[in-house]
């Protein structure tokens, strides 16, 4: 049997993009969204997700491009002069390599980003990170250690294969993902001894931004059994700290596209999130499109 999650990043970093997450799970194949607790639009993204009882959301652990939960002061050696994450992982991580305060303060922003989430009151479906940077060996180790406490189930592993792409266009291969092997398969042994839930696979990161409607049903199409992810960016159009080049737009489109929905119609595919195949048997599916927030049913077919 296939079973299937496909995310929406970002949900909460603004009205464009819950809009979108809202669209394409009423009306398209999404299933769960990662929100970023703390952006401009995270309690809009939260009063949305209330009502949609069948999308399964997770937190988008943000330590990039972002701005912390924890006052200014209390993360001082984390943030710049604007107050906000640097956008560069390596500067982040330098400065975490140098300094024993620096490691203390992460940890803290993970705890209060965790305890956010909770107090959201939503279900824990699952963790990542913004850009990744949980493949950061303290960031994973430290996201393990505090997620746990609060519950957590199931993260996102960035390992893309490569032969499923190649099925569905020939030029694939990407320096940039081949780079973050080396630490996807260390993150991968610590989520496993921690007995996390992850997808045997991940799709998102060669095409990040830039998933058209083609591609996601040619994905789908090639999926191998067991638990998959796809992850994309929807949005209904660019916004304030919208990253250059990506198709926002299009990515929604796709979503909801009639060639990725019969995809995912498929009678050996079904759809859900990561709390729903975490489950004995993984029995628990939600069905495609045009459930209007409705609670999933067991044993409903995609």
């Amino acid at each position: 049997m296939k079973r299937l999650i496909v995310t929406a990043d970002d949900f909460g970093a603004a009205r464009e993009v819950n809009d979108a997450v809202e669209a394409a799970h009423r009306g398209g194949v999404l299933t769960a969204a990662s929100l970023m607790i703390a952006a401009p639009a995270a309690a809009d993204a939260i009063a949305r997700a209330r009502r949609l009882n069948s999308l399964r959301v997770g937190l988008h652990l943000t330590l990039l491009q972002g701005r912390p939960m924890l006052p200014a002061a209390a993360v001082a050696r984390l943030i710049d002069r604007e107050g906000t994450f640097p956008s560069n992982p390596a500067v982040l991580g330098l400065r975490l390599a140098a300094s024993r305060e620096a490691r203390r303060q992460l940890a803290a922003e993970i705890s209060a980003q965790f305890a956010a989430f909770s107090d959201s009151g939503l279900a824990l479906d699952h963790c990542n990170a913004h850009l990744h940077f949980h493949l950061h060996p303290l960031v994973g180790r430290l996201m393990v250690a505090i997620g746990t406490r609060f519950g957590l189930r199931a993260v996102r592993l960035p390992l893309e294969p490569g032969e499923v792409l190649h099925k569905v266009e020939r030029r694939t291969w990407s320096a940039s993902t081949t780079l973050t092997v080396p630490f996807a398969l260390v993150l991968r042994r610590r989520l496993t001894k921690a007995g996390l839930l992850v997808a045997e696979r991940t799709f998102g990161l060669r095409w990040s931004g830039q998933m058209t409607g083609a591609r996601l049903a040619g994905i789908v199409r090639h999926l191998p059994e067991g638990v998959s992810e796809i992850y994309l960016h929807p949005a209904t159009a660019e916004y304030p700290g919208a990253a250059r080049g990506y198709r926002y737009a299009e990515e929604l489109q796709a979503l909801t596209a009639p060639e990725v929905v019969a995809a995912c119609r498929d009678a050996s595919l079904r759809l859900g999130g990561f709390g729903d195949f975490a489950a004995a048997g993984a029995s628990t599916v939600l069905p495609v499109a045009g459930r209007h927030g409705e609670a999933p049913r067991p044993g409903v077919s995609a």
